[in-house]
């Protein structure tokens, strides 16, 4: 399969400083060693033409876990799909919420400024986070319904379909579910559940792929739970469709339940700090923005979905 979006000609200021950062240290930790004002303002452009390339990848290697300890495994699998851009991995933390407590932190709620997901994971010291969900001209506000106990950052339930809930307010219901707005009862479980965050449907209720084909691209971090009631941490760099990334990964055998999309491009954002294994995952292409694979920094976001252990 070929695909030609078009291309952007600009020029960075960064790129040289990211060369010779990137020749000295490993892609995680860039970050730390980045004078301060290229972390400020996160841009990067580039002066050539990618033109993208995806072919099938028939030397695929099975699934293979890393049990990190108890509740937490990882594997980073060959895609099915190949692409000519980023390293073709599919990464996936597995999590098992009886083990580990999951946290939304915002900076609205906090009164903080946006964050790296290393600062995040650091501040408040998280075993790993992604992004809780796209958000709003104004940095702060997630697109979707986002609420954590008495704080509400945005309480505009929109049409998106699925909504993340987890600390229950009864032993009764799951620790985490990804709740489906068309086959579940909204009305009911919005009073049971203190922390919500909404965004895109990705497979619904009879795992079916929700999302379109489209010729549009992007690194990309989506979180699912499985039929155990465990909860996947899902992430790309190289640029996919939404939709091929969701049939790839609903062919892997994971026993997907329900999957939500986070967010996409340089923002997407996968930080896992353990003392088996430390990985700092940004995101980079994306069509019509950024069409390159050149970001090697974390960009600061508003909101996150975090995991310490219990």
């Amino acid at each position: 399969m070929n695909c030609n979006p078009s291309s952007q000609s600009n020029t960075s200021s960064k790129s040289s400083v990211l060369d010779s950062i990137s020749s000295a240290y490993p892609i995680d930790s860039v970050e730390e060693y980045l004078p301060e004002e290229y972390q400020a303002t996160p841009e990067v452009e580039s002066t050539e033409s990618n033109t993208l390339m995806f072919t099938v990848n028939t030397n695929r290697k099975p699934l293979q876990w890393e049990m990190l300890d108890q509740g937490l495994s990882f594997t980073s699998v060959d895609a099915p799909i190949h692409c000519n851009i980023g390293d073709s991995k599919l990464s996936i933390l597995r999590i098992d919420p009886t083990y580990y407590k999951f946290h939304l932190i915002s900076s609205k709620e906090k009164g903080e400024e946006n964050k790296t997901a290393s600062q995040w994971a650091k501040d408040y010291k998280l075993t790993a986070l992604v992004n809780a969900g796209m958000y709003q001209a104004d940095h702060q506000t997630n697109v979707g319904y986002m609420q954590n106990g008495s704080h509400v950052n945005n309480k505009r339930l929109n049409k998106d379909k699925t909504i993340v809930a987890f600390n229950p307010i009864q032993d009764k219901y799951p620790l985490f579910q990804i709740i489906d707005l068309e086959c579940q009862n909204w009305e009911t479980l919005s009073k049971q559940y203190k922390t919500f965050t909404q965004s895109i449907r990705m497979v619904d209720c009879e795992g079916r792929n929700k999302w379109s084909k489209q010729d549009k691209y992007w690194s990309m971090v989506a979180i699912a739970t499985d039929q155990k009631g465990q909860v996947l941490f899902l992430f790309s760099r190289s640029p996919y469709s939404v939709h091929d990334f969701i049939d790839m990964l609903l062919g892997l055998p994971l026993s997907i339940h329900s999957m939500m999309y986070l967010e996409g491009g340089p923002e997407a954002s996968f930080f896992l700090n353990h003392p088996k294994k430390n990985i700092a995952y940004m995101g980079s292409y994306e069509t019509n923005f950024i069409e390159s694979d050149e970001n090697k920094v974390f960009w600061p976001i508003p909101n996150i979905i975090g995991i310490s252990p219990r």
